[in-house]
């Protein structure tokens, strides 16, 4: 329908100019928005009834994008704008989450060798297991602060790999790279990318390098744009989930981050690098293509793509 058209799109165009376009009177328009009952106000109430499930399935961590990525799942709801649901979400008050703080925890001036930036922010790559990325950040459990250390797939943004620590030690960092090379099994040449920190600088941790045959990287001093995909997660976990919390025990705050990363952030989160799906959802469906396309190198962004490398 014509006046449809214009009510999900008036956000971009000018009302005037699409009724003469779709040559349609202003009137006709109008009395379409006002008629008591109408399907677009039945619509409406229906759409915003989805969306406010989705943004409490998103735990509130979420804006417009995202829902209008789960929207368009449901055929019912497959051509809905992202300006019209951002209209709704603004009216029924239902804003993501956001809060701001600030701890170090890279300590770079030490004595260990640093490796060349080799990744050089080429954050794209072609296939799973060529590149993962690393950092560490903090959360509180009771009265301390303690760490957490990831390590994500630049192919889909999937965590490979994390530990929580109550210290900045180099063994937190080992145990989440070694949880991830059982995870995945990678193969030999493998990039690992961190900042210069004493952790990843440390011989044990190149140890593990070494013994695995993967090549070391290292973002440039105080440069964290050159780790720029590892930072985005922790802006997300951080806003969305941490900075919410109040963790009594390890325990407590190890399931929480078991349900943000495992439950929610791998298999649930869209992305809009993999096209709007979730990690998990990106590799499996590249493995997919992959078997039906053997001689194919994995992957573009908006293709169908997928993994026995799934954790």
């Amino acid at each position: 329908m014509k006046f449809k058209f214009i009510e999900n799109n008036r956000l971009s165009f000018p009302v005037k100019k699409m009724c003469q376009m779709l040559k349609v009177s202003h009137s006709g328009y109008y009395r379409f928005r006002k008629a008591p009952l109408s399907c677009l106000k039945l619509e409406n109430e229906k759409l915003k009834a989805r969306i406010k499930e989705l943004f409490a399935e998103h735990n509130g961590m979420v804006g417009s994008p995202m829902i209008t990525a789960d929207l368009h799942e449901d055929p019912e709801f497959s051509k809905v704008s992202r300006n019209r649901v951002a209209r709704h979400m603004k009216e029924m008050g239902l804003k993501c989450r956001t809060v701001k703080k600030f701890v170090v925890t890279t300590d770079s001036k030490h004595k260990e060798p640093v490796s060349p930036n080799l990744l050089d922010r080429q954050f794209t790559v072609p296939t799973p297991d060529t590149v993962w990325v690393s950092d560490i950040t903090y959360l509180r459990v009771g009265m301390k602060w303690h760490y957490l250390t990831v390590f994500i797939d630049l192919f889909s943004r999937i965590v490979v790999g994390w530990d929580l620590s109550e210290s900045l030690e180099r063994y937190s960092a080992m145990r989440a790279l070694n949880k991830a090379i059982l995870r995945r099994r990678p193969g030999q040449g493998l990039m690992i990318h961190s900042d210069r920190g004493i952790q990843y600088a440390s011989g044990y941790f190149r140890a593990i390098l070494k013994k695995h045959h993967f090549v070391q990287s290292m973002s440039r001093k105080e440069n964290c744009w050159d780790n720029a995909v590892a930072e985005s997660f922790f802006h997300s976990i951080k806003t969305q989930m941490i900075h919410h919390c109040k963790f009594q025990n390890v325990a407590e705050a190890e399931q929480s981050l078991f349900n943000y990363i495992e439950v929610y952030y791998n298999r649930r989160r869209k992305h809009s690098t993999n096209g709007y799906k979730s990690p998990a959802d990106y590799e499996l469906k590249c493995w997919n293509n992959k078997k039906v396309n053997p001689d194919s190198t994995i992957l573009l962004q908006d293709q169908d793509v997928a993994a026995p490398w799934i954790g």
